[in-house]
């Protein structure tokens, strides 16, 4: 449970936009959907193979 000490004579909007920020920040949301729908091991692999490629051709650009 998140908890936001709103300060005496802070503006709710800040507050509010200070609590996004945390929750953002905790990965509920994601977790949220990565539960909704299974994904098979192999697919998730396949996914995570293909980031790191990605990744490693930025790398590789930006040395050139």
């Amino acid at each position: 449970m998140l908890k936001i000490p709103v300060k005496e004579g802070e503006n709710i909007d800040r507050a509010l936009k200070r609590y996004k920020r945390k929750f953002v920040k905790t990965t509920v949301k994601k977790q949220l959907q990565e539960r909704k729908q299974f994904t098979k091991p192999s697919v998730a692999r396949r996914v995570q193979v293909q980031k790191a490629q990605y990744i490693q051709t930025l790398r590789d650009a930006e040395e050139v």
